[in-house]
């Protein structure tokens, strides 16, 4: 059998394992997280609803599958607040986040995420951020509340890119992640996500298994960038580069 007729039968049979095992198995478990998740931030704590979302982000990557190595973790200091900067290649890097990273954190998410059914109810219980971005002052105020919630060890995830890449190549950055973490004075934690783009390509749910990385990258103290967050962005954004060239997959 030649190369190019076995990567085709692969992929093939791939699209019925997607259609007919990992639709059913992703609904199904989005449906009763977001529900669980729900139940427990109203019953018990965000905390404990926290646990459904990311129990239900391992599933997603287990069923797809894909493995997450992770690098880095002593890199993370518990107890710690962080602002968490990360390379933005697909919607799968959410996944890969809360799944595996290992960090009590609040996503910011764009308000238009809030009318997906049950995940968008359950992600207001459980704490997560929703920012409008209609008007600067809107957006200002999704980044207050985000202050309110940073405290105690809580952390919160921004992508600076404000959009996917879709490639390892990363977009320029923008300057709202770094504006926080100086006003706060908390360390940025920058981490690289690494082949997000060959497991979700484009294309609707146009989906692949494959081998994924998280590499944690040491924290940036902020407390020597005050009044320069130009030099805070470019500091971050090459460590994150940097861990997009590093082989951590095989």
């Amino acid at each position: 059998m030649s190369e190019n007729s076995a990567v085709s039968w692969w992929y093939w049979f791939y699209q019925l394992y997607k259609w007919l095992i990992f639709m059913p198995l992703f609904l199904v478990s989005s449906v009763v997280c977001a529900i669980l998740a729900a139940l427990f931030s109203i019953m018990v704590s965000p905390n404990a609803g926290d646990f459904w979302g990311k129990a239900w982000a391992k599933i997603t990557c287990w069923i797809t599958p894909v493995k997450v190595n992770v690098h880095g973790r002593k890199n993370v200091s518990p107890g710690q607040s962080y602002v968490i900067v990360a390379n933005h290649q697909t919607g799968f890097d959410i996944f890969m986040l809360y799944g595996y990273l290992g960090i009590y954190f609040k996503w910011i998410m764009k308000k238009e995420l809030r009318k997906i059914p049950f995940i968008g109810f359950a992600s207001e219980k459980v704490g997560h951020i929703f920012i409008d971005r209609t008007s600067p002052r809107h957006a200002m105020q999704s980044l207050e509340e985000a202050r309110n919630k940073l405290t105690g060890g809580t952390s919160v995830v921004i992508f600076p890119e404000g959009t996917r890449s879709e490639s390892e190549k990363m977009k320029p950055f923008k300057r709202g992640a770094f504006k926080l973490a100086l006003d706060l004075r908390l360390p940025i934690l920058p981490v690289t996500i690494v082949n997000s783009w060959r497991i979700k390509r484009r294309g609707f749910l146009n989906i692949m298994p494959g081998k994924t990385a998280l590499v944690i990258h040491p924290p940036i103290e902020t407390s020597g960038f005050i009044n320069k967050p130009e030099e805070l962005m470019d500091l971050t954004r090459k460590a994150i580069k940097e861990g997009n060239h590093l082989q951590f997959t095989r």
